[in-house]
């Protein structure tokens, strides 16, 4: 039987993908945080000084979309490049 093995199934190919997966995260995260303090200026600009739940309440929510948008498509990424999507595909024909 002809099986295709998917990347994540050698430890080093899984090592090297999942590096790459934290290393997507770590500047997502960082452009997140950049994000929440340009969206936290441009609301203070807008609406006068924010009370500290608005900032928190602003933070949160555009690091935890920005993180959470990332790590979707870093997951994507990490199935496609390492060849989980064939072997799964493979593993549907048959």
């Amino acid at each position: 039987m002809n099986e295709h093995k998917s990347g994540l199934d050698d430890p080093e190919s899984a090592r090297f993908a999942w590096a790459r997966f934290r290393r997507i995260l770590m500047w997502m995260g960082l452009a997140g945080v950049i994000a929440a303090i340009v969206s936290v200026w441009a609301l203070g600009r807008i609406y006068g000084t924010l009370g500290w739940v608005a900032t928190l309440a602003t933070i949160g929510g555009v690091v935890g979309t920005v993180l959470m948008a990332g790590a979707l498509m870093g997951l994507a990424f990490l199935s496609s490049g390492t060849g989980h999507d064939e072997a799964v595909d493979d593993r549907d024909r048959r």
